[in-house]
């Protein structure tokens, strides 16, 4: 027995006191309506109207009942609603994960992207992830949607437009390269470089350094360290360089200083490198067939972020494709 559909008929009956306009606000035929209160008079155990010839009165009990029937059909359609929002993405949970190498800029404003963008009614699981540390989540169906690095093995998934950072170079004050306007990948000679710990997103590391090769860099150490000013530290301690996007180590600067790209110590300084040779390209990830609300709402904030505070901008790239195995991806 449909119990939401009987109260429906009951309800429209109490309020009709008759069972023809009753069934015309339902649209259904008189017959069945008559039938389908016989039917919940039946399982309820009690008489809900008195009928006559002329008119249709509740009986005690049926006036009793009649308000926790609105009640019951009030929250069946909120029921549904929700369920409505739950299948559309506009509520319930979203698992959401960024690299760790974004400026805390750059995560306020996606945050705030992303609850102006309708979806008050989502709470937003939030984790610092590398690419792989995402990527295996995506695989045991743990994360919903997350902003990866490439080239990486994206099988499985659907990406958000794809964004490039250009890379400078981070070094010492002192060194020879620090006076220059734009250093030349070459000139870094002899310094060690700081990258990430290569778990993280093994084919981008890999291709770093392999950009790095063949324009003239090959360093005699390979360091690793994520938070900044273990790299900075690291760079002033140890002559190192490492490389990282401008809004990372220069953009929240002041006066000529900004400019300058110098760090609030005075001895560390960011450049751009000649011919941006190196970059950081991101996109929003999320498993195909789950782009729903939710997940559209946080790759819009996303990208929004990226380009507005991080100085990113569409992949436009000047060489060819190249082309790995199929699992690989490439831009």
């Amino acid at each position: 027995m449909d119990l939401v559909r009987h109260l429906e008929c009951f309800v429209a009956v109490a309020e009709e006191s008759h069972f023809g306009r009753a069934a015309a606000r339902l649209g259904m035929a008189q017959p069945p309506l008559s039938q389908r209160i016989q039917r919940l008079e039946r399982h309820l155990g009690v008489r809900l109207f008195e009928r006559t010839s002329r008119q249709v009165a509740l009986t005690e009990p049926g006036a009793l009942l009649l308000a926790e029937a609105r009640e019951v059909l009030a929250r069946s359609e909120a029921f549904m609603a929700t369920a409505r929002r739950i299948r559309d993405g506009e509520t319930g949970l979203l698992r959401a994960a960024l690299p760790p190498d974004l400026s805390g800029e750059t995560v306020a404003a996606l945050l705030a992207g992303f609850s102006g963008a309708g979806a008050s009614g989502l709470e937003l699981e939030l984790h610092e992830l590398s690419t792989a540390q995402q990527l295996e989540r995506f695989a045991a169906h743990e994360l919903d949607v997350g902003l990866i690095h490439h080239p990486c093995d994206v099988s499985g998934l659907e990406l958000g437009p794809v964004l490039r950072r250009e890379l400078g170079v981070l070094l010492p004050r002192g060194a020879a390269a620090a006076g220059l306007d734009e250093v030349p990948l070459s000139s870094l000679t002899g310094h060690d470089l700081i990258l990430f710990p290569r778990a993280g997103a093994p084919a981008v590391y890999d291709d770093l350094l392999t950009t790095c090769a063949r324009n003239g860099y090959t360093p005699p150490a390979v360091r690793h360290a994520l938070g900044s000013s273990f790299v900075r530290g690291l760079v002033l301690s140890t002559e190192a360089v490492a490389f990282g996007p401008r809004d990372t180590h220069g953009h929240a600067k002041e006066g000529a200083e900004a400019a300058a790209g110098v760090d609030t110590e005075k001895r560390v300084v960011w450049r751009p490198l000649t011919g941006a040779p190196l970059a950081l390209r991101h996109s929003v990830a999320w498993p195909a067939g789950r782009g729903d609300a939710a997940v559209s709402a946080f790759a819009e904030a996303a990208t929004h972020a990226l380009r507005t505070t991080a100085g990113a901008a569409p992949d436009l790239p000047a060489r060819p494709l190249h082309l790995r195995p199929a699992s690989e991806y490439w831009l």
